[in-house]
């Protein structure tokens, strides 16, 4: 019976792409810092919504969803979960949004041609991690030991993320796009952002496909670390799902609002390593100690809280050091 929420789902996700870009962006623009904010906001009203849709499926076992063998989800557990799942999704995005504005400044696209990338980028995203959670929630479930290697892939992520830096970018040194720069022509110009051209009558890439397979390629590796993050917070796949769908799908205008001010939230990378050292803990502890879903996320909250105000108040104050000289 889940089969058909499954598909109302996907057919939902699917309408609000094609209105996204046959409707609301049919024509390439650069998008503005308010319209992305008021898309940002749709995004987590929209989302917030589908949280109450949540609480009334899991509550009343609609299509048999919430009944898994020996334990049984209660629509507050699931709403709780979902929720949970969604701020981590979202926080750690951040991350990804200074990479792709780093890929963009280097390939230096242009800003009316950025909002289509990352449209197709998300697409491609969604169908990468459905693949991904089913494959890591199947693992789980047949090897409860799983979570040991999830919860340490986690707490070596915040590792990486505390010592590393991404101003040094450099993407056409990935093996990746030298392969693709070996097989096919790349234009010289972003031929009104077309993927594909041709070169001597052969078929071409533009700057701009490359631009995207970057992204996309580089969106794996963010997902490797923070699918797993979900993990620790539940193992129903519909929640892990739908969580992650909804936080990518805010992720463009997300984007769009922050790009231009990253620099403004210098302790935001501290706190994310932080987000994901304690849920990789987590998730090492829960077959020895349940931490409640509850507790988490207050400290996850407590956490991006603490980050984004230092951040707030070192800016104000670098900004009184410039008016005083």
């Amino acid at each position: 019976m889940q089969i058909w929420l499954w598909i109302g789902f996907l057919g939902f996700v699917v309408l609000m792409l094609a209105l996204d870009l046959g409707v609301f962006n049919k024509n390439s623009h650069v998008v503005k810092v308010k319209e992305a904010l008021g898309w940002t906001a749709f995004w987590v009203v929209l989302a917030m919504i589908f949280n109450l849709l949540i609480y009334y499926l899991y509550e009343n076992h609609l299509f048999d969803i919430g009944l898994q063998v020996g334990h049984q989800l209660s629509g507050s557990q699931a709403a709780l979960q979902f929720f949970t799942g969604y701020v981590i999704e979202k926080s750690l995005s951040m991350d990804n949004i200074f990479v792709i504005a780093m890929i963009f400044s280097y390939f230096k696209v242009p800003s009316i041609y950025q909002h289509r990338v990352l449209f197709w980028g998300i697409l491609g995203a969604l169908f990468m991690r459905g693949a991904m959670i089913l494959g890591g929630v199947a693992l789980i479930e047949e090897f409860t030991w799983m979570t040991y290697v999830f919860g340490g892939i986690l707490i070596l992520t915040a590792v990486k993320m505390l010592v590393t830096s991404h101003d040094n970018l450099e993407p056409d040194k990935n093996i990746l796009v030298k392969m693709i720069r070996h097989f096919y022509p790349v234009s010289e110009n972003f031929e009104s952002g077309k993927f594909f051209t041709k070169i001597n009558n052969k078929i071409a890439i533009t700057p701009l496909f490359l631009v995207l397979f970057v992204i996309e390629s580089t969106d794996v590796l963010f997902a490797i670390d923070s699918i797993p993050a979900i993990f620790a917070i539940t193992t129903d796949p519909f929640i892990i799902f739908t969580s992650n769908v909804f936080a990518i799908l805010g992720l463009r205008s997300l984007y769009f609002a922050l790009a231009a001010m990253m620099d403004k939230f210098r302790f935001l990378k501290i706190s994310l390593v932080f987000v994901l050292a304690f849920v990789g803990s987590k998730m090492i502890l829960v077959h020895h100690y349940q931490i409640p879903t509850l507790f988490s996320l207050a400290v996850i909250i407590g956490i991006l809280s603490v980050g984004i105000i230092a951040s707030i108040y070192a800016s104000k104050k670098d900004s009184a050091k410039l008016d005083n000289h």
